[in-house]
């Protein structure tokens, strides 16, 4: 067997064995979710920073007690409508709170008649997600004396939110503060909020403004190891990042009343939740000083981020007004690229879950958006892409192809080599080295090329995978979803016979495979047919299985990713043999395919 093969089938190899290792390793859970679990809130503490839980109904409590808390219905609430070109939903007056939110431009499914995808629900609907804001006492307030999550504010201006009308809320303590919120909201998926309060009496008061998204029960996760879901966070240039299995072993942090992580951020920073194309953050005013918090309220089982803002003095007959902002909306790429440079927002990009080669991944993902943009087909623009990856990579595939060619030439010399040892593999090993630095020829060189394509097949696998652009991005024909596996099936002959293709995730999806994971098949199998089949046996059977073993290993990987391959098969099928012929070597394609299906007599084994 010439090591060209040997190259081939090592790095063939790793690369199965790293995909399989994913799958052994980090199996596809099913979550357990509880979206009907009561809602809990504590609150303590009277300066600086207060402990603070999401909505529910505070009732009194003994002096340096904790709260008691109830679940509060806000069905009946009265609302005000949103209604922008990306959003659509109403805000509730009860505490004010953000929590009925859908995206316009963004359906659950492809059918036709899917709802569009809903982000924020209320409190008391299953899997309850929202954002609320208010004011924790300090000095000498009472939890009374401050608006709160059941707190029903009135609307002072704007029927409704619109990108060109804001609404401002407003309510009155009764012992002299008045408390505004005005929410303004863009084109996209930014809503601004500004609390103000105005203290009529002649004595200062004290109280600290603070943000918070909570989420009640665990929610559908993809719980795929190559997608973060659950806390993304910044904190001063570091990036934090926990799932909800973190947030279950978060150290019980007394003062929160819950398992909690505490971070303080000097300059810049946010925090929130993120799913797979979807995220809600609290993004504090850059430059503002800021306390930011993660925690899990076990007993009510709600998970929460929270911003809490340094405690503020309101002079008697002043006013005092603070400014933060609200992401609520879809990962897109231009948008959330356009906030970190347009309002300042530091490391706001990296929001999107770019991994570990995110050197790779964020220029990858920046050439295929503008390809799409110049195209206007992704399918078209992964292909185009492929074609650019592999002529950056074509130095380093001419050179390893020398290589291989060189190592043919070799091939009688390594013959008398090995009858001249005889069994004594040291004396080998020193020969073919003393061979190879004579001849000036490197036998790891044939591998580079492919093992360097497997970092960046990861980093396109990631980008495909992630983010959301890819998301019902059409190819053509019945490739309307470039994130999702092959539609089509061997099964119904690829559409033709009138029944379904099997269910996705099935035994029988797997089995009965699509044709773009069947195109992959030929490919790598014709790519193996430039060359010869391995002299022995053993080997030559594994050769020859590799292609189908991918074919049906892959065939449930995203469409996008398998078109990529295939384009990746094809170039590189052509770039070889054009360098073989190059070097005087005519593969006999034909005939080593004719041979692949001849069988072997006994006697030519051995």
């Amino acid at each position: 067997m010439d090591d060209q093969n040997k190259n081939l089938i090592l790095a063939t190899a790793l690369s199965f064995l790293v995909i399989l290792v994913w799958f052994l390793l980090f199996p596809p859970e099913e979550p357990v979710t509880d979206p009907n679990a009561p809602t809990q809130i504590t609150q303590s503490g009277e300066t600086a920073d207060v402990a603070l839980t999401p909505p529910a109904a505070v009732t009194e409590a003994a002096p340096g007690a904790a709260p008691q808390t109830a679940a509060t219905p806000t069905e009946n609430a009265p609302r005000v409508q949103i209604d922008t070109p990306a959003l659509e939903g109403s805000i509730s007056l009860l505490g004010g709170r953000i929590d009925d939110l859908s995206l316009r431009n963004y359906n659950e499914t492809l059918e036709p008649d899917s709802p569009i995808v809903r982000l924020l629900s209320p409190v008391d609907a299953p899997g309850a997600y929202y954002a609320l804001y208010g004011w924790a006492p300090a000095g000498t307030l009472s939890f009374d004396d401050v608006p709160g999550a059941n707190t029903l504010w009135t609307v002072e201006s704007g029927d409704t939110l619109t990108v060109d009308t804001p609404v401002v809320l407003r309510w009155e303590n009764g012992n002299g503060l008045i408390f505004r919120r005005t929410l303004a909201v863009d084109d996209d998926f930014m809503f601004t909020v500004t609390q103000s309060v105005e203290n009529t009496t002649e004595t200062d008061k004290r109280m600290q403004p603070y943000g918070i998204i909570a989420r009640h029960g665990e929610p559908d996760t993809i719980n795929f190891f190559v997608l973060h879901e659950g806390v993304v966070a910044m904190a001063d240039g570091s990036l934090i990042e926990s799932d909800y299995d973190d947030m279950l072993d978060y150290d019980f942090v007394e003062r929160e009343g819950a398992r909690a992580e505490v971070e303080q951020v000097e300059q810049n920073g946010w925090i929130g939740f993120t799913d797979k194309n979807w995220m809600t953050t609290l993004i504090p005013t850059p430059g503002q000083p800021f306390t930011s918090v993660a925690k899990y309220v076990g007993n009510a089982d709600i998970y929460q981020t929270e911003t809490r803002l340094p405690t503020q003095t309101v002079p008697g007959g002043q006013t005092v007004t603070v400014e933060t902002r609200l992401f609520a909306g879809a990962k897109e790429w231009e948008a959330i690229r356009g906030y970190e440079r347009e309002l300042g927002i530091e490391g706001f990009i990296d929001s999107i879950d770019w991994g570990w080669f995110y050197f790779l991944t964020k220029p990858i993902f920046f050439v295929l958006h503008e390809l799409n943009l110049l195209i206007g087909n992704m399918g078209v623009a992964i292909i185009v892409l492929t074609l650019l990856i592999k002529a950056l990579l074509l130095p380093l595939a001419w050179k390893s192809y020398v290589s291989m060619a060189r190592m043919k030439e070799l091939q009688p010399e390594m013959e008398k080599l090995k009858e001249k040892a005889g069994d004594d593999r040291q004396k080998l090993q020193v020969a073919m080295m003393e061979l190879y630095k004579k001849e000036k020829v490197n036998p790891a060189a044939g591998c580079l090329p492919i093992l360097l394509q497997i970092p960046i097949f990861f980093s396109l696998y990631k980008v495909i995978f992630v983010t959301i652009e890819l998301r019902h991005a059409p190819f053509f024909g019945p490739f309307q979803d470039l994130s999702a596996p092959d539609p089509t099936s061997i099964m119904n002959l690829f559409g033709l016979l009138p029944f379904a293709s099997p269910e996705p995730g099935s035994i029988l999806a797997l089995i009965f495979i699509g044709i773009l994971p069947l195109l992959l098949g030929i490919s790598m199998w014709l790519q193996q047919k430039l060359n010869p089949a391995p002299t022995d046996p053993t080997q030559a059977m594994i050769f020859a299985w590799l292609p189908w073993v991918f074919m049906f290993m892959l065939g449930t990987f995203a469409s996008g990713l398998i078109v990529y391959w295939i384009a990746n098969n094809v170039i590189t099928f052509a770039q070889q043999y054009f360098i073989m012929r190059r070097h005087g070597y005519k593969p006999d394609l034909f005939g080593n395919i004719v041979a692949s299906f001849k069988k072997k007599k006994p006697s030519e084994d051995k």
